[in-house]
């Protein structure tokens, strides 16, 4: 981009939290003032826009993601309004005439259902018409496969596999690959049609949590050098990591010596457990709803531990996905574990992350403050599944359910937050997700919509370990990573209304960020990254 000013809107900036304008010289935020400064700095050279009050803030960073993922959930079945097996086959039934190869679909949460009950594979093969199906649960640990996909992939006897086509574990993944098995050109335009909808959400870049599990280093590798492409469309920064298991440092060289791409870290979508919603989530005490179940660990302390300490060894960010309480407990003692053989202070600098963190008591919220390890959360699972009738409540019981997600006890305890979506389970919509965090079902674990923010933006560059301090602000000297919003409405909005009355001075001096309980969500009408274009509205800037 030129020299441009952006004029008469709002800015979101710590430099100066009642800013109107905004100077962006190439790649980099030049100035950020008032109205009446902007008048007097613009000359021939700028090019003006008119904001016509429209919001200036940082780009919004997706600390955790599924990019292919994403891209293929936009093109199969829709089944997240299905509200029961027969309104689930019925979308099958509708979709099966119009597709071809493996009927995909994406979303389907019996939890929501007034009967649980799942489609029997007799009807699921009667409703597609003998065709292959794969059905992704909305958390992703679990599928609904038709007999002719569980016949290919010979599930029969594989662990996961129910015999009337829910698979999960082991089967799971075998079905998951064998429906996923795309030519490198159906990969290409899956992975650009989640990032060019991000961009249009206002993110300029998604934390890729790729594994073996969810596809092979060659989809990541072509997924980052999709978004370092100079040429044509630019698209959001992919932030990639890859999420395998190691037990030294020498394991962990050679590994990363042969995935094809730079890597931030060895973490992300390690499984030390599953889902809560698939029932194998590991947990303490029984499935409320499943008496005598408790879920699994798929790990062991003692992998958990050397993982942490050959990452550790090396300065790099290790990780482990993490639901239950039980899947806690054996994450916290392999990081004790691991500071015992390399150091506590290697532990720190490190940088390790946990992934979701849903169940957290006190000693393991004190342990993830102690080891610095950063907590990639999502707000919008609460809004999702939290509540006294919701999943959680449903899977632990109503008094267990107020303890997850505990947004506020993590910023209590000192534990580092970043904020994502884990997209496609819940979508790409940064607003919600603030939102979501501001209005937590439980009152204690609400946070304020500026601190949300930031672990929307400046945070998420920080668990990534970016080099800029000032990646994620709108100051001078900044990167020109920026998105700009349609707003009905600006305010400070915090989780305790007693605070409301002041900070909504000018005074205090505050950034304005949009009111959330309008109804409607901002809309985007530009996105920028490091000076380029990644999307803007029809009509915008022209």
């Amino acid at each position: 981009m030129s020299l441009t000013l952006y004029r008469n809107g709002s800015v979101y900036s710590s430099a100066d939290p009642l800013a109107t304008a905004m100077l962006v010289d190439g790649d980099v935020v030049a100035w950020v003032g008032s109205e009446h400064a902007a008048t007097s700095l613009l000359d021939s050279r700028m090019r003006e826009v008119d904001l016509a009050g429209a919001l200036v803030t940082p780009g919004f960073v997706d600390s955790h993601a599924h990019i292919t993922e994403t891209g293929l959930a936009m093109t199969s079945v829709d089944l997240s309004g299905a509200r029961s097996a027969r309104e689930l086959l019925d979308l099958v039934a509708d979709a099966a005439p119009t597709s071809t190869g493996v009927l995909l679909g994406h979303g389907w949460d019996n939890s929501l259902w007034a009967d649980a009950r799942l489609p029997l594979a007799g009807e699921l093969e009667n409703a597609a018409g003998g065709r292959e199906v794969y059905l992704a649960r909305v958390d992703v640990h679990s599928g609904l496969v038709s007999p002719a996909l569980a016949r290919r992939c010979a599930l029969a006897g594989m662990i996961g596999w129910d015999g009337e086509g829910l698979v999960s574990g082991g089967a799971h993944a075998t079905a998951r690959d064998a429906a996923r098995d795309l030519f490198p050109e159906q990969r290409e335009s899956a992975q650009r049609k989640a990032l060019v909808h991000a961009a249009a959400n206002g993110y300029v870049a998604l934390a890729e949590m790729a594994a073996p599990h969810v596809g092979s280093p060659e989809d990541l590798a072509a997924l980052v050098a999709l978004g370092q492409v100079q040429g044509g469309q630019a698209l959001p920064q992919v932030l990639p990591y890859w999420g395998q298991l190691v037990s030294s440092a020498e394991e962990a060289r050679a590994l990363l010596a042969t995935l094809g791409t730079d890597v931030l870290g060895l973490a992300g979508d390690i499984n030390i457990d599953g889902s809560l919603g698939s029932r194998s989530a590991f947990l303490r005490q029984p499935y409320a709803d499943a008496p005598g179940n408790y879920g699994s660990a798929q790990l062991t302390v003692e992998q958990v531990g050397d993982h942490f300490a050959a990452t550790s060894e090396l300065g790099l960010t290790g990780g482990f996905h993490v639901i239950g309480d039980g899947a806690m407990e054996i994450a916290v003692e392999g990081l004790e574990r691991a500071a015992q053989r390399v150091g506590i202070d290697q532990v720190r600098a490190a940088g390790h992350r946990l992934e979701h963190a849903e169940m957290v008591d006190a000693a393991a919220m004190d342990a993830l403050a102690k080891y610095c390890v950063t907590v990639s959360v999502q707000p919008a699972f609460d809004a999702q599944w939290g509540g006294v009738d919701g999943m959680y409540a449903r899977r632990l019981g109503v008094e267990r359910a107020k303890e997850m997600n505990p947004l506020g006890r993590f910023y209590a305890a000192g534990v580092p937050l970043c904020f994502g979506s884990d997209t496609p389970v819940s979508p790409l919509n940064p607003w919600a997700s603030v939102r979501a965090a501001l209005n937590h079902h439980e009152a204690t674990s609400r946070i304020s919509a500026r601190a949300s923010f930031i672990g929307h933006t400046r945070a998420g560059w920080r668990a990534a370990k970016n080099e800029n301090p000032f990646m994620g602000q709108l100051v001078p000297g900044a990167p020109a990573s920026f998105a700009i919003w349609d707003v009905e409405q600006l305010m400070v909005q915090v989780a305790d209304e007693r605070v409301q009355s002041w900070s909504t001075d000018p005074r205090a001096r505050t950034p304005l960020l949009p009111a959330l309980d309008t109804g409607s969500d901002p809309r985007c009408l530009q996105t920028v990254h490091q000076g380029r274009e990644l999307f803007v509205a029809d009509g915008f800037a022209l």
